[in-house]
């Protein structure tokens, strides 16, 4: 048996290797002319040194490249699934997006895109691959892995493939070569005899006495398969049911119907040049190699495969020769011969052998009787012409390099002759538009690789697992898959609904008091009933339902997001009433911290849904300020006995300072008062002295002596 196999995979490989020939001898070719800048033929260069004469190579062609590679790099396409019947849903289908997006970022698969399209545009084709490897070292769990194949050289696709991706390959192989000592350890007793390759274009770097030759041979057979349904519409495969035959009756589950569909079986054999070493079978259904192809024609049945610059090779040869040319041409401009007549260069004749290579500060000449000029040497002029033919002709070569790629000046970055902005915006995506077969291919193939990981997520993913589900902005979320997992609200409390019986109704329970008792119906006497509550679970079943995917190609999330978020706010600006409504989702499109959280706050504020969190600082602040009110009443108030007892004491000066004056004033009034009366009184008692003294002088009339 293995002797066969072998026997077929070498009439395969030679049947895809003269099939792919002519592709590979010209794609060959490309890649070392556009990376190697193998431009001159080896006899013509040879030749060229052998007469000391330049062979210039001024390569123009990888701008080209780096311009439409780049181009791919910036609008990445996306994987996104979609449920197609009744057993899928949407909530399983993000989570295929995001565990597809996590394929790709544990496999670097950027990197196998961008390797892939770069082989394609410089060289016509490029491939990566699928493969399935242990997720670490201490599990058994298995992860889908996208890896890029470097060397394009090394995969011989089915010659009989007409697809613009591999879905209908039914052959393929990829060969690659391991050192003695790790063939050794990986295949023990295994014979070390190379696999062999007659096509020349293969590198002889590849095959040495250290290594051995080896090949993945992938074969794809029509089969015929068993489906059976099952009581609850779903439908699986006949060999998954012996498998759980024994929980179907537990489960109220039992086979309703039967039938045969056609199917593919995927093999892989690891091969030698003498025997089969390995076998092993693929759980998918498409052989795992995606091709990216360049530019893809078909001419009376035979495939082409050819790079971008495959038909501006010409033009840069040319380029070259006439830029080598009009530099040969000044170069020799200083050589040019001085002519006289015989006798003029006796004197100083070693300065005159060394004219042109050393610089003289003077040069004698022997004067020639009977000649013009006395027979002075004159210097030849040069044809400047020549040379400036020769610069023109190397313009026109610059210009048909550009219009056979299709991109002119404005799509290299370089000044042309448009002046406005529109016009220069206009001509690149012209550029564009005339290498947009290649990005479009590589959408293909990301399509196709999407369509390779959600044939094999069912079977590789199949048990209760947690896995790392990646967003689209790169966050991370492990989600638990095929298990029954408790759904929660926001706050983390689980979400409850009715218990639902084998008869498809609510289940019901008697309403119990606080003390246990059943509540009895006052009008009924019967006891009151309610639903059997029971935390509400989902699940996401991976191997359960159909899904089908888009692939959208564009900018980067980063470069979408910030694009948006600036229109956004330039829409605020004109239309300030629509921040309530494009307030949230242009936070979640803001790229610093914190912004998605403040999205989900603005999101709550505008539904009129304060979060929890929202209304407990809302709470504390209202608190806060209740606080700082109290105190500032506290304050006016001491402020207002403060002002009132400084003006009570204010007003008590004044009344002293006033019953002060007027004691003063009384004080001296009741001194006027009495100086005036203590005067009377000084004048009534001299004048009483006085009138008594004069009655002691004389005598008294009538009184007898």
């Amino acid at each position: 048996m293995s002797d066969e196999i072998l026997k077929e995979a070498m009439d395969e490989f030679r049947a895809a290797e003269e099939a792919e020939s002519e592709n590979r001898k010209l794609s060959l070719e490309d890649v070392r002319f556009a990376r190697l800048n193998e431009h001159w033929p080896d006899k013509v260069r040879k030749q060229r040194e052998i007469e000391g004469r330049p062979c210039l190579t001024i390569p123009k062609l990888p701008a080209f490249i780096r311009q439409v590679v780049n181009d791919a790099r910036q609008n990445k396409p996306a994987i996104k699934t979609h449920p197609v019947d009744d057993k899928a849903d949407v909530k399983t289908a993000e989570i295929y997006n995001g565990l597809i997006r996590n394929i790709e970022y544990i496999s670097d698969a950027d990197v196998a895109y961008d390797t892939g399209v770069e082989c394609a545009v410089d060289r016509g084709v490029g491939y990566w691959r699928v493969d399935i490897d242990y997720a670490n070292d201490d599990t058994f769990d298995l992860d889908i892995l996208i890896k890029r194949i470097s060397n394009p050289f090394a995969v011989y696709r089915d010659p009989s493939s007409t697809s613009a991706d591999s879905s209908d390959w039914n052959t393929a192989f990829f060969v690659d070569k391991m050192t003695k000592g790790a063939f050794k350890r990986a295949y023990p007793g295994a014979k070390k005899v190379d696999w062999k390759m007659d096509f020349a274009g293969v590198d002889s770097a590849w095959i040495d006495e250290d290594s051995v030759m080896v090949a993945d041979w992938w074969r794809r057979e029509e089969v015929q398969k068993t489906v059976v349904l099952l009581s609850d519409g779903s439908v699986i495969d006949a060999d998954r049911l012996e498998q759980i035959r024994d929980l179907l009756e537990p489960a109220g589950l039992s086979v309703k119907s039967e039938r045969q569909v056609r199917s593919f079986k995927v093999r892989r054999y690891k091969l030698t040049g003498a025997e089969v070493i390995s076998e092993d079978k693929w759980p998918g259904k498409y052989i795992p190699i995606i091709p990216v192809y360049g530019d893809d024609f078909d001419i009376e049945g035979k495939r082409y495969l050819r790079s971008l610059i495959h038909n501006a090779k010409d033009a840069q040869t040319m380029f070259n020769y006439w830029r080598t040319t009009s530099t040969e041409l000044v170069a020799l401009a200083p050589r040019v011969p001085f002519l006289g007549p015989k006798g003029a260069f006796k004197t100083d004749a070693a300065k005159w052998q060394t004219i042109n290579t050393v610089s003289h500060p003077y040069v004698e000449f022997d004067v020639v009787p009977n000649a013009p000029n006395g027979g002075m040497p004159m210097r030849q002029s040069l044809d400047s012409g020549v040379a400036a033919g020769a610069l023109q002709e190397a313009l026109n070569a610059s210009d048909d390099m550009k219009a056979i790629v299709g991109l002119y000046d404005a799509s290299l970055g370089a000044r042309s002759n448009e002046t406005s902005g529109k016009a220069i915006i206009a001509r690149q995506k012209e550029g564009d538009v005339s290498t947009f077969h290649f990005i479009d291919n590589l959408t293909r193939a990301i399509r196709h690789t999407g369509r390779v990981l959600i044939d094999l997520i069912p079977h590789i993913y199949d048990s209760p697992r947690i896995v790392r589900v990646l967003g689209e902005d790169g966050s991370q979320t492990p989600t638990p898959i095929n298990q029954e997992v408790p759904v929660k609200d926001e706050q983390g409390n689980p979400v409850m609904e009715p218990a639902i019986g084998p008869d498809g109704q609510p289940q019901m329970q008697p309403v119990t008091d606080e003390m246990g008792q059943p509540v009895v119906d006052q009008n009924t006497g019967q006891p009151q009933m309610q639903p059997v509550m029971k935390p509400k679970t989902e699940i996401y079943d991976l191997t359960a339902g159909k899904y089908d995917l888009v692939v959208s190609s564009g900018p980067s999330y980063t470069t979408r997001r910030e694009e948006a978020a600036t229109q956004m706010g330039n829409l605020i600006q004109a239309f300030p009433q629509a921040a309530t409504v494009v307030g949230p989702e242009m936070a979640k499109n803001l790229d610093w911290p914190g912004a998605d959280e403040i999205a989900k706050k603005l999101e709550a504020m505008t539904s009129g849904q304060v979060p929890p969190q929202i209304q407990k600082q809302i709470d504390d602040g209202m608190k806060q300020m209740q606080s700082l009110k109290q105190e500032n009443e506290q304050l006016k108030a001491d402020k207002s006995d403060k002002i009132a007892e400084i003006q009570a004491n204010e007003e008590l000066e004044k009344l002293k300072i006033a019953s002060n004056e007027r004691i003063q004033q009384q004080k001296i009034e009741s001194d006027k008062e009495i100086a005036i009366a203590t005067a009377n009184f000084k004048a009534a008692l001299a004048a009483r002295q006085q009138a008594a003294l004069g009655m002691q002088q004389q005598p008294m009339m009538g009184v007898p002596g």
